[in-house]
């Protein structure tokens, strides 16, 4: 099994679109165990194929958090077929990544960060006007949540002229990060498929849903097909990206603090 992901986990084990790419030109292995299953393991629960756990490809434990997320790992390993298609397999490739780093959140903490300074959402088209308010009906929102909730005040650039944040808002931001590696991984994916840190923030913290942080990180794409049509190559790396996007939102659900029920 190790050898399978071992050309998924990419260069960075937490960059999607690079799993994706390799994951092309990596050959598919026949099905090898006869079930896949969950097990109480130290700090979790481990996915075992015939009992025995899987691992990261560079050999490490794979352990979730909760048992729920371990039975969709699971699930995903008995919907195989007579052959073994990682492509098929984000929450397992999800997993391998978080193994991979788990010594080095900060490192993918840091990688977010880098996002806040310049992020999706700070660019804005000056034209034409259609696109400048949608732009605006989508991304400031967003923005004033970030102000009034997070003390986090950024700045706006036409174009892509690069403009510099202040330091203030991107520290303010960052202490929201979570400390979790799952977690963190998570807020990580959706922070590269969307290519906004903020975006990624607004769902951690519940100030968006995952459909409206899919439409506000689309809104150009979305424009450019209403005008000119669909790109075939544009639209299959989208629907790419939103595999591993709907992984990291899974793992995001699943490990929402549960408001207790009113008595």
């Amino acid at each position: 099994m190790r050898e399978l992901f071992d050309d998924v986990a990419g260069h960075s084990p937490l960059d999607p679109q690079e799993a994706v790419r390799r994951a092309t030109r990596a050959p598919q292995r026949k099905r090898f165990y006869k079930e896949a299953g969950v097990a109480p393991a130290d700090g979790g629960f481990s996915v075992t194929l015939d009992g025995k756990p899987i691992r990261t490809p560079s050999g490490r434990p794979v352990v979730a958090p909760t048992s729920a997320i371990a039975e969709q790992i699971a699930a995903e390993w008995n919907a195989q077929a007579e052959t073994i298609d990682p492509l098929t397999m984000p929450l397992t490739r999800f997993a391998n990544s978080v193994g991979e780093v788990v010594d080095r959140v900060d490192a993918v903490a840091d990688d977010v960060e880098k996002y806040l300074g310049s992020d999706l959402l700070f660019y804005r088209a000056g034209h034409p006007e259609a696109l400048v308010a949608r732009e605006a009906a989508y991304w400031d929102p967003v923005l004033a949540w970030a102000a009034s909730e997070l003390g986090a005040h950024f700045i706006l650039s036409e174009g892509i002229v690069h403009v510099t944040q202040p330091e203030q808002a991107i520290k303010a931001a960052r202490r929201v990060f979570p400390a979790d590696p799952w977690s963190l991984a998570a807020l990580h994916v959706v922070t590269t498929v969307t290519g906004s840190a903020l975006l990624a923030l607004a769902l951690l913290r519940g100030a968006l849903d995952s459909d409206e942080v899919w439409a506000a990180a689309h809104v150009d794409d979305d424009w450019n097909v209403e005008k000119w049509g669909v790109d075939e190559e544009v639209a299959a790396r989208r629907a790419a990206r939103f595999i591993d996007f709907r992984a990291a939102v899974t793992i995001l659900d699943a490990l929402k603090p549960q408001t207790p029920a009113a008595g």
